[in-house]
């Protein structure tokens, strides 16, 4: 699996003009599921992403995680993130999990986000989604659980 972890004073997700999802302070994860991920990986990362502690303290250090700011979590699906651009100039998504399995982790991480204390804001899976973020930092983080586990 692999994430993509942003640092937001803000974020949201709109579909069709409507704002599914919005939060403030916290982290916008972008999410992708790779053909061969299962719940192993999924827990993995969900426990890594939301465990991170990238929020300043008093002396100005990355030092607090998103319950000592507290922080909320947004979750977007993003099969792009397995694009491969190595031939040609149109990517080829053929290393990202089929709708099923991409569908059914995707579902299980928002589900151990909240396990974990972080009941997620979300887009919609396979949807035509606009995202807007505000950009903290910049803090952003790439987790990949093939470079991580």
């Amino acid at each position: 699996m692999r994430a993509v972890l942003t640092k937001v004073k803000s974020a949201s997700v709109t579909i069709d003009g409507e704002t599914v999802g919005a939060i403030g302070k916290g982290f916008l994860i972008l999410l992708g599921v790779g053909p061969n991920d299962t719940e192993k990986e999924c827990r993995y990362l969900a426990e890594k992403a939301l465990g991170l502690r990238i929020f300043e303290d008093e002396n100005g250090k990355m030092n607090l995680g998103l319950e000592a700011v507290g922080g909320q979590v947004l979750v977007v699906s993003q099969f792009t993130l397995y694009g491969n651009c190595r031939k040609g100039r149109r990517p080829s998504f053929t290393e990202a999990a089929g709708p099923e399995l991409g569908n059914a982790l995707y579902e299980k991480f928002l589900a151990i986000c909240e396990e974990l204390g972080y009941p997620p804001q979300h887009g919609q899976f396979g949807a035509d989604m606009k995202v807007e973020s505000v950009n903290d930092g910049p803090v952003t983080l790439i987790l990949d659980t093939d470079q991580l586990m």
